[in-house]
């Protein structure tokens, strides 16, 4: 977006703010009505930012795990809201929430391997509004099937990105959209993030479906652990390409092209086990498949290439790893720092960047930051629900829409099938039909919402 236009939008919206009441405040407004299918830790979190919400009323929730719905009952009677629906006792306790006539919106916070069945499910339920944790499905034939059901039902499937909406990440997009950085020309990002305990269960506990966890029973292991056994490729891509997306206008005038994945071998998980338990522990004889360090490139329709890492089996601090460089300046996260010709102080040196990114503060965190407190991930959980509840509202699409949801998840299967080919490239499917040369230049967040 030229700097004129997004200074005179982002002055219109500006003087809206100041007349329009707080949708998560105000009393006075339409409710959507919404459901959760999955209340597990990250569906309580979503359920307790929806509950913090005036213009939001649980009306069902569901899991097939009685631990997690008395955590998230706990957390409905502390809001002093009313009990919703509760859906539970089996795997497909959730269709029976889908034949609730009440509902307007539906999130889906479940095992990766759920998410493709229980959106096609619920979008054939007639609802019209669906936020999907992160990844879509598993299978490039599961992408196709959300887009095309969505597409028949004139519904509208929304990633629950929230890393798009992290502050440093949204001050950078509106440098970008002022021109700051100039042309845009290759863009970094990944999930680097040591999962060893996640993967077993804060140790070296039992990972397989069914198992008993004890106290610690709360981790991830007993689903997320079979991904890295059975598979190899970028399992987890959207926290990484989601704001590097935007800041290209991905499925807005620009797309993905093509792209190569390499993995190296598989020993971080082995070693971890081995370390805890002892070389006889009954995980010390998994084959794992997942290589420790699994990179990705990525080739745009403009001309622009974006490199993605995932490391989650190893020892290191927590980055996504972002970069954002053009023809004007680079942003670098991992060392905090910038570099914008012209306006940082000193040639070619870093310049420290939260001066700047408190500076291009973007619009929505200026206007929110209140109500992001508390909110999770730094209060980007704020940001991504009320998102998707704005757009429910407004009967409008998402911020993050189906094509979004789509592009970015496809990542991992296409890594898959790279990796499987002796890292041959492979051609990205264009989920939009052609129609991503026509649709709006500009990355659907917006200065409102």
């Amino acid at each position: 977006m030229k700097r004129r236009t997004f200074v005179k939008n982002s002055a219109i919206a500006a003087s809206a703010f100041a007349i329009i009441p707080s949708p998560a405040c105000s009393g006075n407004e339409e409710r959507v009505r919404l459901a959760i299918i999955g209340v597990g830790l990250r569906g309580q979190n979503h359920l307790d930012n929806a509950l913090r919400r005036k213009d939001v009323e649980v009306v069902a929730i569901c899991d097939v795990d009685e631990r997690m719905l008395v955590m998230a009952s706990a957390l409905i009677k502390k809001s002093g809201k009313t009990m919703p629906a509760v859906f539970k006792g089996n795997p497909y306790a959730y269709r029976e929430l889908l034949s609730s006539k009440n509902i307007d919106a539906v999130i889906i916070a479940t095992p990766w391997e759920w998410h493709t069945p229980m959106i096609v499910d619920t979008l054939k339920a007639g609802i019209k509004y669906i936020g999907t944790e992160v990844v879509l499905g598993i299978t490039l034939d599961d992408h196709w099937k959300v887009v095309r059901e969505t597409e028949k039902r004139q519904a509208h499937v929304s990633m629950l990105e929230n890393v798009c909406y992290r502050r440093d990440v949204m001050a950078v997009l509106n440098m970008v959209r002022l021109g700051m950085f100039g042309e845009i020309l290759h863009l970094q990002g990944g999930y680097q993030h040591d999962l060893r305990g996640v993967k077993f269960n804060d140790g070296v506990g039992p990972y397989n479906v069914g198992a008993e966890f004890g106290e610690k029973g709360f981790s991830e292991a007993h689903w997320r652990t079979n991904h890295s056994v059975n598979r190899d490729g970028d399992l987890y891509p959207t926290h990484g390409i989601g704001p590097a997306a935007e800041m290209i206008n991905i499925n807005r005038g620009n797309r993905f092209m093509s792209l190569n994945s390499f993995s190296t071998k598989a020993r971080g998980l082995h070693e971890y086990v081995v370390s805890k338990g002892g070389p006889d522990h009954p995980n010390a004889k998994v084959k794992f498949k997942l290589g420790d360090i699994v990179t990705t490139q990525i080739r745009c329709a403009n001309g622009e290439t974006i490199f993605l890492q995932h490391d989650t089996n190893l020892p290191r601090p927590y980055s996504l790893g972002f970069r954002v460089q053009g023809t004007k300046g680079i942003w670098m996260d991992v060392n905090k720092s910038l570099y914008i010709e012209g306006v940082s102080e000193k040639a070619h040196q870093w310049q420290e960047a939260k001066t700047l990114l408190e500076k291009y503060d973007h619009p929505l965190w200026a206007r929110w930051s209140k109500e992001t407190e508390g909110a999770g991930h730094g209060g980007m959980d704020f940001f991504v629900l009320h998102g998707f509840i704005e757009s429910v509202k407004r009967k409008v699409s998402p911020p993050m829409d189906v094509y979004d949801a789509a592009a970015w998840s496809a990542i991992t299967p296409l890594s898959e099938k790279s990796i499987e080919l002796g890292n041959q490239t492979v051609d990205f499917p264009d989920f939009t039909g052609g129609k991503w040369k026509e649709r709006k230049n500009d990355f659907a967040i917006t200065d409102e919402y």
